[in-house]
C-alpha cells in the first residue's frame, strides 16, 4: 500500500483531534482528542519506519504510547478531582477551583 494513504489518514485523524480539543468544553472528550493526535503521530511514524525499513521509528512509538498512558493516568485524576470539587467536568468552570 502507498504511504500516501498513511499520510492521508494520519492528516485526517490529526486534523480530526485538533478540531475536537478547540471545540469541546467536555474535559474527559479533550482527553480523548489529544490521545488520537497521538496516536495520528504513531501511525505516522510505523508507516514511515516501515516505508525505509528502520525500526527504530517504531522503538519511539512504543514509548509515545507510555508517555500517553501516563497522560490519560494523571488526566482522569485531575477530571475526577475537578468533579468532586465542582461537579460537572465543564473545562469553563475551572476558574472556581482557584479558591
Amino acid at each position: 500500500m502507498p504511504i500516501q494513504y498513511y499520510l492521508y489518514l494520519s492528516l485526517a485523524l490529526f486534523c480530526t483531534g485538533i478540531i475536537g480539543a478547540l471545540m469541546r468544553r467536555n474535559a474527559i472528550v479533550i482527553l480523548m482528542c489529544i490521545e488520537l493526535m497521538l496516536n495520528a503521530v504513531n501511525l505516522l511514524l510505523v508507516a514511515f519506519s516501515n516505508h525505509f525499513n528502520d525500526a527504530s521509528a517504531q522503538i519511539f512509538v512504543f514509548f509515545i504510547m507510555v508517555v500517553a498512558a501516563a497522560e490519560v493516568s494523571i488526566g482522569l485524576a485531575i477530571i475526577v478531582l475537578m468533579y468532586r470539587r465542582v461537579h460537572s467536568i465543564d473545562i469553563n468552570i475551572l476558574n472556581r477551583l482557584k479558591n
